[in-house]
């Protein structure tokens, strides 16, 4: 078995390509807990888990983190989403309507859909989308697509999901790089041999020296990976006090409470009329309230 929820970075010595190999099992088995998806949807959720893990970790960050989205469209799943916190924090979520067929990705997804990726740098740093339209068989070629497109740098992913676990593996090549270097296309010759069950099963080490003995392989330190959401009471209550103190007790003449739910995580965060009046209990509830 594999060393547990970490994402390993790995140059190839002497080559103009650099790598991430990441395996996940409880932050898989945490996003699962939320909600329960239909079996092809779940794959492809753990496959885009991966892929944003591997994708975030390219990225120069202090904080902030990744998000990748794929939305719109016509077909049975309407939308997912794959957040990756600089720190090694995951979240995601999807929507499906009606049954979700073992289908490619554009059908899954219908006409007209989109991929974007939003970078978010850090606190006071400007962020950046990418938007794409969603082409590919699977989510590796979608993501190759994007990365020729927006970033002209030449990427290849390798995905895996089952219902225990999920990994992937991403080849770079570095920017500037001549682009006859043939240590890029042989290293993603020797990739292309991976097997899932190695990718899901098997120690970084041993993955990366099966495929890469001949190469010198130089690994860093690991980055710990889990589950991780953002929400919190904090941002509910913000969230409460935006819609105004007048529009609260209406809505509290209905129901007992008022309650947000997390979609991605599932926390319930409730708020019945002793904790609404005590939100604005500082005198500001004018200012607040809208219509």
């Amino acid at each position: 078995m594999h060393d547990g929820d970490k994402l390993h970075r790995f140059t190839l010595d002497g080559s103009a390509v650099r790598g991430e190999l990441v395996q996940l099992d409880e932050s898989w088995q945490g996003l699962l807990a939320r909600a329960d998806y239909p079996l092809n949807l779940k794959r492809l959720l753990g496959e885009a888990l991966a892929a944003t893990a591997l994708m975030a970790a390219t990225l120069k960050m202090s904080g902030g983190g990744l998000t990748l989205q794929v939305s719109g469209g016509d077909g049975p799943v309407s939308l997912l989403v794959i957040q990756a916190k600089a720190d090694g924090g995951l979240r995601g979520m999807a929507k499906w309507r009606d049954e979700v067929p073992e289908a490619s990705l554009d059908k899954l997804f219908g006409a007209q859909a989109q991929m974007v990726m939003t970078i978010d740098p850090g606190e006071g740093q400007e962020q950046y989308q990418g938007v794409v339209e969603l082409q590919g068989q699977g989510l590796a070629d979608a993501l190759q697509t994007y990365f020729i497109r927006s970033e002209q740098l030449p990427t290849r992913f390798w995905l895996c999901a089952d219902e225990e676990g999920v990994a992937g593996l991403l080849l770079q090549r570095l920017a500037g790089a001549d682009a006859e270097d043939e240590s890029w296309q042989r290293a993603v010759h020797l990739a292309a041999t991976v097997k899932p069950v190695e990718l899901l099963q098997l120690p970084a080490v041993e993955v990366l020296h099966r495929l890469f003995h001949e190469e010198e392989v130089r690994l860093f330190e690991p980055q710990a990976q889990r589950f991780a959401c953002s929400c919190s009471q904090q941002r509910s209550e913000n969230m409460l006090r935006s819609l105004g103190l007048n529009e609260l007790r209406q809505l509290l003449l209905q129901e007992p409470e008022v309650a947000i739910t997390c979609e991605f995580c599932s926390a319930r965060y409730a708020f019945d009329v002793v904790d609404v009046e005590a939100l604005f209990s500082d005198g500001h509830e004018g200012d607040l309230s809208h219509h």
